[in-house]
């Protein structure tokens, strides 16, 4: 049966996954330094078809090289996203997965630069990554809108952000929780952004009804893990502090 970390490989998914390096580092050598289970990864999410997971992950090691071009996004580069607090920290939920918790109204489309939010967007899932435990292979999310306004409306940097994750981090998102969502949000969602997501990104998007907020949150949360804003008992850190922290939590 799959656990929540996206299942235990079998022999032929392993025998798929040599295939894909032999295939990938014939036209890029550096590709050796890539491990097994990431490349797992890009291989479901082209569901096993290796020619398809060749052409995303040779993408994806072009893409990394111009992003981290040291093995890392620097602190530096993203130090004015950092500063607006909308990406904290959290706990782990039930079945081991860590929580970042992301505040979309301190988001405001007129304060963005787009290349340093895309930077910013991938040093955030370097962190959360970064926290996945062994034996787990994806994070929980939790996005709340409360506040959420035209001004905070960026629909841009919304396509950038899913299309980093979708083509970079591939199979990583668990779930991600939308709360406190108003109802303009929806409208945007549906018709400007819900197009650019692929089929097997859109389901672990879950748009919780603020009447079953507290049921939901608790079923995926235990009340020791859960934010504190939430009614839980958990301090949230802000990314910018658990960046000068130890990786693990």
């Amino acid at each position: 049966m799959a656990s929540a970390g996206g299942g235990a490989a079998g022999e032929g998914e392993w025998l798929k996954v040599a295939e894909l390096r032999a295939a990938v580092q014939a036209q890029d050598p550096r590709a050796k330094e890539v491990d097994n289970l990431t490349l797992r990864m890009f291989l479901r999410a082209r569901d096993h078809n290796v020619d398809k997971a060749a052409a995303m992950l040779l993408k994806y090691l072009k893409w990394r090289r111009e992003v981290a071009p040291d093995g890392f996004v620097p602190e530096e580069r993203v130090r004015r996203e950092l500063a607006q607090d909308k990406a904290w920290m959290g706990g782990v939920d039930r079945s081991g997965r860590p929580i970042l918790v992301g505040f979309i109204a301190r988001h405001y489309s007129a304060d963005r630069d787009m290349a340093e939010f895309k930077s910013f967007v991938a040093y955030f899932f370097d962190k959360i990554c970064a926290r996945i435990p062994r034996g787990q292979e994806k994070f929980l999310a939790i996005i709340n809108l409360k506040g959420w306004g035209y001004a905070n409306c960026d629909v841009r940097a919304y396509i950038a952000a899913i299309e980093i994750m979708q083509n970079y981090y591939p199979e990583r998102l668990g779930m991600a929780l939308m709360i406190n969502v108003p109802y303009i949000f929806m409208k945007v969602w549906k018709t400007m952004i819900y197009p650019f997501i692929d089929t097997n990104t859109r389901d672990k998007f879950v748009f919780v009804d603020d009447k079953s907020l507290h049921e939901t949150l608790r079923r995926e949360i235990d009340e020791t893990q859960l934010p504190e804003f939430l009614g839980g008992k958990m301090p949230l850190i802000p990314l910018k502090d658990y960046a000068r922290q130890p990786e693990s939590v």
